[in-house]
This record gives C-alpha cells, structure tokens and sequence, in this order.
C-alpha cells in the first residue's frame, strides 16, 4: 500500500525558513516524479515545485529563487526547503507522486498524481 506522509510545517515569521520532508513507503520512489503542492480553503491546488525521477526540478514562478526541492532515493524521502517565506506562502502543503508527466513543463497539474499525502500546514506571518 502506497503512504505519503508529509512532516515539518508550522507557523514561521516572515523571512524565516522551514524544511519539509515526505516520507515514502509501498514503492520505489525513484521511478517516480515527485511534487509539493499548496492549498488555502476554497482554492485549488497550486505546484509549488516538482522534482521528475531523474532529478530534473521545476518551480512555480511565485517560489523560484526561494524554495529548493530534492530527494533521497535511498531514504524514499521528498523535501522541500523554504526559505524567505512570505505571508503569501500559508496554505496546507500536500507532496504528491506519480509517473513522469509527458512533457516536464506540466508537473504542476495534480490530474498527473496517482498518490497524495494528508498534508502539512504552513503559517507564515
């Protein structure tokens, strides 16, 4: 059984940092893309940034230059390090997997994930 289970969000000042981590279990993540999304109640899910199975990333314009994703595929584990954080960055933050889009420029569209986890929250004031 696939499980994504998201840790290290909380409330943070603006400017300040936050590392959030995905843990994967159920199958191999390397053969995975990976993602972070964000939500607020009553908006859509928004890409925050994506990470394919050969380690190519992707940023939302809104995060670039801020937030830098990765993964260890020995530890089957997603991050994502946040930095300069706004008050704009608050949302609930869910990392998501599934097969390598068929083109890199869409691994911001959530319809490409198979598998979600239950999400992190994110307080940036």
């Amino acid at each position: 059984q696939v499980q994504l289970v998201e840790s290290g969000g909380g409330s943070v000042e603006a400017g300040g940092s936050l590392r959030l981590s995905c843990s994967a279990s159920g199958y191999t993540m390397r053969n995975y893309c990976m993602a972070w999304f964000r939500q607020l109640p009553g908006n859509e899910r928004e890409g925050v940034a994506g990470i394919d199975s050969m380690g190519g990333t992707s940023y939302s314009d809104s995060v670039k230059g801020r937030f830098t994703i990765s993964r260890d595929n020995a530890k089957n584990t997603l991050y994502l390090q946040m930095d300069g954080l706004r008050p704009e960055d608050t949302g609930m933050y869910y990392c998501a997997a599934g097969p390598n889009p068929p083109s890199s420029d869409d691994w911001y569209i959530p319809q490409h994930y198979d598998y979600w986890g239950q999400g992190t929250q994110v307080t940036v004031s």
